[in-house]
């Protein structure tokens, strides 16, 4: 193998690796791709059905497939499933649409939020909760606790991101393990 080749291998190796590392977050086990969309990759998520059936129910799919940018906190399918029996049935009756769209809006903000960006507006609060509104107008706050960010409800309710930083072509989603309940 003359160095020419070996460099070049080296050199491949590397790229790749550099790849490997940049590359987005899997949710579930799916890839989810930058150029995507947040409705696109949703649909990928075998731990967001729920959520993505909330979505369609609520009829913001064509919302969450804009332009955005939006930062998304995308509850498990785990996180729906410990709500009270019967709140996600009753949430997906046409007749609660209105409901379940304040219950979904409370779960996105607007602007393309990392959680290096939340954790660095953590740090400038006095009190270690950075507070700002999701689009549905609801109070949200972050705070880092041991390493990990959470995000609160008006309620008090804690949302563990449990997977950041997950880019998408109009925004960013941070998975949570629990849905957060507007007041």
């Amino acid at each position: 193998m003359t160095f020419k080749t070996l460099f070049a291998a080296s050199t491949a190796a590397i790229a790749l690796a550099t790849a490997t590392f940049a590359a987005n977050p899997t949710v579930g086990g799916a890839p989810m791709l930058e150029e995507r969309n947040i409705i696109e990759n949703a649909v990928n998520s075998p731990i967001h059905t729920t959520l993505v059936a909330a979505v369609q129910a609520a009829e913001l799919v064509e919302t969450l497939q804009g332009e955005g940018p939006f930062t998304v906190f995308a509850p498990v399918n785990d996180a729906f499933a410990a709500l009270p029996a019967g709140t996600v049935e009753t949430l997906l009756k046409p007749e609660n649409k209105a409901m379940l769209q304040k219950v979904l809006t409370a779960h996105v903000v607007a602007g393309d939020w990392s959680a290096a960006d939340i954790i660095a507006a953590t740090k400038k609060s006095r009190d270690g909760f950075y507070h700002f509104n999701a689009v549905s107008g609801d109070a949200l706050s972050a705070k880092v606790v041991k390493g990990n960010v959470y995000i609160f409800d008006e309620s008090g309710n804690a949302a563990k991101v449990t997977v950041a930083d997950v880019d998408q072509s109009n925004g960013v989603i941070h998975v949570v393990n629990s849905v957060l309940v507007p007041k």
